[in-house]
């Protein structure tokens, strides 16, 4: 028996060998068969260069006419593909526009959205998804799973990823946060969601390479940033504010910088998730947040064990995520508003007062040291705070990277900026250095800068 049994192994062996080599055989004919055609091309005018359609790349005119014979259009010398293209299929931009042609004619984009120009034709970089049929009634294995994970948030999570999938041109004006211990599944809930967009529409980045030059990652319908907590030299606060633009419009144009590719501009209409293993020490979020629903999972690391992940992604690959796609496509979206601001759910809380406990905190505690019969100064600059607080405080107010926020937070705490009338700046000169003057927000304006001459001994002289 052993030993039929490792015949007919070694035999299948060999039949699925013979299919693989017949398949690449047949697919390197059909490829030969259906060699490039010109109208495969578009002459991308600002760079010169060429807009292959079935991948969205930009080819180089060299390439073009090495593999795209001239072209007679009955004169006595036939033209370079270049040339033909050059008149008869040019686009004057690109975009990124999910629910567009591929040609938009008639349009031009303008910083404010779209604008017309007769004559004029705009390349849609976007290519929609190639979903084959599934049945919705069979989801039921992935619904199953997205419930156990987030058996308090699974409604919300549902319509949020159903309508990135129903309306992919459509801004959703806040992002998912999920949150929960390692291996309980907060990916695998996100694969067929890869399968239902198109692989290309859903791309995955860290926070380092969300605040670097090139945003390519911009034309996405789901932009996943992976692991909140991996901030490496990154402020968690400077994060929070390179995500803004990204997660709610307006802005509701963002301009695209990739790499050997001129700016041009896209929709924002990309829909963000962030995933983290860290509830109180990952993101930071205000209190007045209005732009992530957060959500937490109750499951301990490992609690579903590898046989049932295991069996799950067997039953995507067997057709799940086909059902997965046609169940979100079919989700009635009718009481989901993408504009509203999302519930503040307990996690969200949990976020927000970690984040008050810390540098928040912080400060709070320091203007209660410098309260004088129960009253707060008037008045204060950031080296009088460092000079009160505690070391771990003070080092973190004096640390350059904290300049932008620092003043958000001293906002937070009862203090605004106040600006010197008589500089260009704003600033004030404090022992011969400009300095800014951050007053308490219960005066007026004018007391606040009465407030500030007095703590300088103000009199009247060019700052």
């Amino acid at each position: 028996m052993a030993k039929g049994r490792d015949w007919n192994d070694a035999h299948l062996a060999g039949v699925n060998a013979r299919e693989k080599a017949d398949a690449r055989w047949n697919r390197k004919r059909r490829i030969e068969d259906g060699a490039l055609r010109l109208e495969d091309f578009y002459a991308y005018m600002p760079q010169h260069r060429y807009l292959f359609a079935p991948t969205r790349d930009l080819w180089p005119g060299s390439s073009v006419n090495a593999r795209i014979p001239p072209v007679n259009i009955g004169g006595d010398k036939p033209i370079p593909a270049t040339a033909w293209l050059d008149q008869h299929q040019p686009v004057e931009q690109l975009t990124w526009f999910p629910g567009e042609e591929m040609l938009i004619r008639g349009l031009l984009v303008a910083d404010g959205g779209f604008i017309e120009r007769p004559g004029t034709t705009i390349f849609n970089l976007y290519r929609p998804p190639n979903c084959l049929p599934g049945d919705p009634r069979q989801a039921g294995r992935w619904l199953d799973h997205v419930h156990k994970v987030y058996p308090d948030n699974a409604d919300h999570i549902l319509l949020w990823l159903a309508h990135r999938v129903q309306k992919p041109f459509e801004k959703i004006n806040h992002a998912l946060l999920l949150g929960g211990a390692p291996g309980i599944g907060k990916d695998t809930i996100l694969v067929p969601l890869s399968y239902a967009v198109g692989s290309w529409n859903m791309m995955e980045v860290t926070p380092v390479q969300l605040l670097g030059r090139f945003n390519g990652f911009i034309k996405s319908v789901i932009l996943r940033i992976n692991e909140a907590r991996d901030l490496g030299e990154i402020n968690r606060y400077t994060f929070y504010e390179r995500c803004k633009p990204l997660i709610a419009a307006p802005p509701d144009v963002l301009r695209c910088d990739e790499k050997n590719i001129r700016e041009y501009s896209v929709p924002n209409v990309v829909g963000v998730i962030i995933t983290t293993n860290y509830l109180t020490d990952g993101c930071y979020l205000p209190s007045d947040d209005r732009r992530h629903y957060v959500a937490w999972s109750p499951l301990a690391a490992g609690a579903l064990g590898t046989e049932y992940f295991d069996e799950l992604y067997r039953w995507y690959q067997d057709g799940g995520n086909r059902h997965v796609a046609a169940w979100l496509a079919a989700l009635d979206l009718t009481g989901f508003n993408p504009k509203a601001p999302p519930a503040k759910t307990e996690a969200f809380w949990s976020v927000v007062d970690a984040n008050q406990g810390g540098e928040e905190g912080g400060l709070a505690d320091v203007i209660d040291v410098m309260m004088v019969n129960g009253k707060p100064p008037d008045v204060i600059t950031l080296e009088k705070l460092a000079l009160f607080a505690s070391a771990e405080i003070g080092i973190w107010i004096k640390d350059p990277k904290n300049r932008r926020i620092v003043p958000k937070l001293l906002e937070r705490v009862g203090y605004l900026r106040v600006a010197n009338p008589m500089a260009d700046d704003g600033r004030w000169k404090i022992d011969g250095k400009r300095q800014t003057l951050y007053g308490y927000k219960n005066l007026t304006p004018g007391e606040r800068i009465d407030a500030a001459r007095g703590f300088l001994g103000w009199r009247e002289h060019e700052p």
